[in-house]
């Protein structure tokens, strides 16, 4: 696919990018001495992990998206990290059944929350702390101001003149962030660090995709030449983009993925539409339109070589499934054969399918990614003339919510 005629839009939208002051300071972030904030969140992180069964992240959207994505790619299915706490996330909906099982489930446990929102008024979340904080005064009477964090805005908001007067733990969401690009703030990095994992780790796969990324060279930055080949599938009028991935762990990290491209991408009728899948799974769901329903989409498939953690299939003498021909290979490499057979059949099949592959699924190799899709994704949206860092579809909903609240 010829992406040079692309060469001087994008050397444009560069140079805007990295001059502008709108809400762009995620850019610049990985790349700043944070020595100061990584000791201040291994130090509370150790804390709450010796005092605590369970932390609780009260937050919805940018404000739990990634540290949950991070969180479920990179700890066991079953269990937590030997140097980590449960970490339960909630305030994402308004499911009544959920926080009535969730305060059951608290029950005889030792908790700390941390809400995080930086405007401090959104509904799903300020509901939810509302139950949680009245739980935690009441179960813990003064001590609870200590089992309490707020992360919010810096200076201003409901959320930081609650802190202020209670004496709570704050962390500052860097103003010039929106939610969804600040997995690398506080908003992702104290629950990542209490969930076990290593911050210093993704944070420094962040800083070098920063640097990597930081290049205007459209034949050298390979985050806009994933932004230019979406933009050119969308021009030829493919408008849903599928990203697949063969591990279930993560699952999470494609919801991540999804409001980062849908929020940013999503306005004034324009953009593709986020869409994902795990495989094999869902080859066994909805494979088959994939393969042969309506052309309106293309698949972004992401693999990462090594997964920690395999299974050898075993040998069995009865052999009645006539399986045996597998035996000693192991689940992870035969993943990976199914990768290339998908990719093959897809594309035969008609369907553009774009491969980004990673060298392990690990702390580091998440945060390289996660940088490589948010530059891609600025790019992307600037390339179709809208904003990036805006949502105004998503205050309409909630302004009807509210009227209709207050009717009743």
């Amino acid at each position: 696919m010829d992406i040079a005629s692309y060469k001087e839009r994008v050397e444009k939208i560069h140079d805007e990018l990295e001059t502008s002051n709108d809400m762009t300071g995620w850019i610049n972030y990985p790349l700043m001495d944070h020595e100061e904030l990584f000791n201040s969140i291994e130090k509370l992180k150790d804390e709450i992990c010796m005092e605590a069964d369970v932390f609780v992240v009260i937050g919805i959207g940018g404000s739990f998206l990634g540290a949950r994505a991070v969180q479920e790619a990179l700890t066991p299915y079953f269990g937590v990290l030997e140097k980590g706490t449960e970490v339960i996330y909630v305030g994402h909906h308004m499911s009544g059944s959920y926080l009535q099982q969730l305060i059951h489930y608290l029950e005889g446990k030792e908790i700390y929350i941390n809400v995080i929102s930086k405007s401090g008024s959104t509904m799903e979340t300020t509901l939810a702390f509302r139950v949680l904080r009245l739980y935690m005064e009441k179960r813990y009477g003064e001590e609870a101001a200590e089992r309490i964090i707020v992360t919010t805005d810096p200076e201003k908001g409901i959320l930081k003149a609650i802190a202020d007067e209670e004496g709570y733990k704050r962390f500052a969401v860097p103003p010039d962030i929106g939610g969804r690009y600040s997995v690398f703030t506080p908003v992702g990095l104290l629950p990542i660090a209490v969930a076990g994992i290593d911050i210093r780790s993704f944070m420094d796969g962040a800083k070098n995709a920063a640097l990597e990324l930081k290049n205007a060279d459209l034949t050298q930055n390979h985050a806009y030449q994933y932004a230019v080949i979406r933009n050119k599938l969308y021009n030829e009028g493919y408008c849903v983009e599928l990203l697949a991935s063969f591990e279930p762990s993560l699952k999470k990290f494609h919801e991540w993925w999804m409001q980062l491209f849908g929020e940013s991408e999503g306005k004034e009728k324009k953009g593709l539409f986020p869409a994902c899948v795990t495989y094999s799974t869902d080859l066994h769901a909805i494979g088959q339109f994939i393969q042969e329903g309506s052309p309106i989409l293309f698949e972004t498939l992401l693999h990462f070589n090594q997964i920690e953690g395999d299974y050898i299939i075993p040998y069995d003498p009865r052999n009645e499934e006539g399986l045996n021909y597998l035996a000693g290979r192991s689940f992870n490499e035969i993943n990976a054969t199914s990768k290339q057979g998908t990719a093959l059949a897809h594309a035969e099949g008609g369907v553009p399918v774009i491969q980004l592959e990673m060298e392990k699924l690990d702390a580091y190799h998440l945060g390289y990614l996660m940088y490589f899709f948010m530059k891609a994704c600025a790019m992307s949206a600037k390339l179709i003339e809208v904003n990036p860092f805006d949502q105004p579809g998503v205050e309409a909903y909630k302004r009807k919510m509210l009227e209709l609240l207050k009717k009743k």
